[in-house]
C-alpha cells in the first residue's frame, strides 16, 4: 500500500516538475513585451496610496518580510505597496520590490515573502516576470525555511485563469517552501477576495482594527439567538449565533462560504467605518437561518475587540446585522462522494460542522473527524451534534484531541501522527483533506505533520488536484 502511494506521488511530481519547465521555457520563448489587455484591471479600485520604499535585492534581510509585485498594468503593484503599508504599519518589517529584482540569493535569505502576481492575456506572465523565470524558474533552488503567500490576480473570461501565480505557487511548493495560507485568487479585482486578502494580512501582522481597502456592500440580517456554548472554559466565551435575512435578502451560500460581518453597523450608523471581521458559516440553507460561531477577542490593552465583542455582548437579540456572503470556492465540497478527512480546532470547528452537515443532507458518510480543543469539560463545541452524526454514521471516525486534559500538551498534529497508516490508507482511497481553525499553530503543524506521513511530494500533488484545502485565520 505504501508503495502505491509513494509511486503514485512520484508519477504526480514528475508530472508537475515537467509542468512547470514546460511553462518556463514558453514564457522565456516570448521575450517580447506583452501588448494584449492585461486580465487584472483593477477597475473601480482606490488609487496609489502613500508611497512606501522600494526595496532592492541587496536590501533584503531575513528579518523582513518580502512584498514582491509581478504587475503588468500597476495594479499588482498597486495592491503590493498596500500589503507593505498593512504590514508595516502593524510593526513588521517589510521590504517591497519588483520580481525582476528579486535573486536567489534574497529570495533564499528571506524567511517569509508575500507574492502579488498578475497574469495577461490567455495565461501569460507579466513582462516583469520574464527575467524570474529565466533564471530561476527553471531550476530548482531549495527553500525549506522560507514561509510564503500568494495572491494572483487574473480575469476568469480567460481560459487559463491566474496560471502565472498557480504555476508560481506549485514552483515554490517543490522547493520546500511553506504556505501560510492557500492561495488567493481575484477575478477581475473582485473585492470580496481582496478583503479576504486583507483579512489575512491582519491575522499575520496582529492587527484587527486596520480598515478595509474597499468597504463591503452589506445587506440586512437579525440576530435571533446567542447562545455560549463553553462556559467556565479557561479560554475566552465562545457563542452560537443564529442569524436570518430580512426581507428582500437573498440567501444562498454553499458549505465552505464565509460570513462578512460590519462591526456595529457602521455602514448605517453613519459612523466611522471598521473593518470588516470573517466568519466561517457553520450551517447550510436547510437549516433555514445562518449559523456562526464566534470567540470573544482580546486586544493587547485588555480590551474587548470591536467586532466579536459587538456580536456577542452589545448587540441584543433581534438587533440588526449587517453581513454580505463571500464566496469561498476553495473550501467547497468535491461533487463526488468521496472520503474527507476534516482536521480543526477551536471555532474551526464551524467551517467543518457546515461540511459535515452538507455531507450528511447528500447520504455521504465517509467522514473522518480529528477536532481539537482546550479541555472536553468545558470546550466540546457543537458536541451534541458531532456526537450524534457520530452514532448515526455521518462521521464514520471522530477523534478527539483536548490539549490540557493531561500534563503533556496534546493537539491535532500529534493524533495524525499516531494514525499514519490510517491516514496513508484513505488518501489512497481517494480522500480529500479538508483544514480549518488558526493560521498560527495548528496549520502549519497539521501541514508539517502530513509532510511526514505522506511526503511533501504526495501532499503537493493532493493541492494541485484541489484534494488538500484549508481555510485558516
Amino acid at each position: 500500500m505504501e508503495s502505491l502511494l509513494v509511486g503514485l506521488s512520484a508519477a504526480r511530481l514528475l508530472a508537475a516538475c515537467l509542468l512547470v519547465l514546460s511553462y518556463a521555457a514558453l514564457c522565456a520563448y516570448f521575450l517580447r513585451p506583452l501588448r494584449r489587455r492585461a486580465t487584472a484591471s483593477g477597475a473601480g479600485t482606490p488609487g496609489p496610496t502613500t508611497a512606501c520604499v522600494d526595496a532592492t535585492a541587496r536590501d533584503v534581510t531575513a528579518s523582513a518580510t518580502l512584498v514582491v509585485h509581478a504587475s503588468q498594468t500597476g495594479f499588482a503593484e498597486d495592491l503590493a505597496r498596500r500589503t507593505a503599508q498593512a504590514l508595516s504599519a502593524a510593526g513588521t518589517p517589510t521590504r517591497l520590490m519588483s520580481l525582476r529584482d528579486l535573486d536567489e540569493t534574497a529570495l533564499r535569505a528571506a524567511r517569509r515573502a508575500l507574492f502579488v502576481l498578475s497574469t495577461t492575456g490567455e495565461g501569460d506572465a507579466p513582462d516583469a516576470a520574464v527575467s524570474f523565470i529565466r533564471r530561476l524558474m527553471s531550476s530548482a533552488p531549495a527553500l525549506p525555511e522560507l514561509q510564503y503567500a500568494v495572491l494572483a490576480l487574473g480575469d476568469r473570461e480567460y481560459r487559463n485563469f491566474c496560471a502565472f501565480g498557480h504555476a508560481f505557487d506549485r514552483w515554490l511548493r517543490q522547493a520546500g517552501a511553506s504556505a501560510l495560507f492557500d492561495i488567493i485568487e481575484v477575478d477581475d479585482g473582485d473585492e470580496g477576495a481582496l478583503r479576504h486578502w486583507q483579512d489575512q494580512l491582519r491575522a499575520l501582522g496582529n492587527d484587527a482594527d486596520r480598515p478595509d481597502w474597499t468597504a463591503p456592500r452589506y445587506e440586512r440580517w437579525r440576530l435571533v439567538e446567542r447562545t455560549l456554548l463553553n462556559p467556565g472554559s479557561a479560554g475566552e466565551p465562545c457563542f452560537h449565533l443564529v442569524l436570518q435575512p430580512q426581507a428582500g435578502v437573498t440567501a444562498r451560500w454553499r458549505a465552505g462560504d464565509i460570513a462578512e460581518v460590519d462591526p456595529h453597523n457602521s455602514t448605517w450608523e453613519r459612523a466611522a467605518p471598521l473593518p470588516h471581521r470573517e466568519y466561517s458559516i457553520a450551517s447550510v440553507p436547510e437549516d433555514g437561518a445562518m449559523h456562526l460561531l464566534v470567540r470573544q477577542t482580546r486586544r493587547s490593552d485588555g480590551a474587548i475587540g470591536s467586532g466579536s465583542g459587538w456580536l456577542t455582548r452589545q448587540a441584543a437579540p433581534g438587533a440588526d446585522v449587517a453581513l454580505r456572503i463571500r464566496v469561498n470556492s476553495n473550501f467547497h465540497l468535491p461533487v463526488d462522494d468521496r472520503p474527507l478527512i476534516l482536521i480543526g480546532n477551536g471555532t474551526g470547528i464551524a467551517g467543518l460542522r457546515a461540511l459535515l452537515k452538507a455531507r450528511r443532507v447528500a447520504g455521504q458518510r465517509r467522514n473522518w473527524l480529528i477536532f481539537g480543543e482546550r479541555q472536553r469539560a468545558c470546550d466540546y463545541l457543537y458536541r451534541a451534534d458531532i456526537e450524534a452524526w457520530h452514532e448515526d454514521g455521518t462521521i464514520e471516525r471522530l477523534d478527539l484531541v483536548f490539549s490540557r486534559d493531561q500534563p503533556q500538551r496534546r493537539y491535532v498534529q500529534h493524533r495524525l501522527l499516531e494514525c499514519v497508516e490510517t491516514v496513508r490508507a484513505w488518501v489512497e482511497q481517494g480522500a480529500s483533506i479538508y483544514v480549518c481553525g488558526s493560521l498560527a499553530g495548528m496549520a502549519p503543524g497539521v501541514h508539517a505533520a502530513l509532510t511526514r506521513i505522506l511526503g511533501a511530494p504526495c501532499l503537493d500533488a493532493l493541492t494541485a488536484d484541489g484534494r488538500y484545502r484549508r481555510d485558516v485565520y
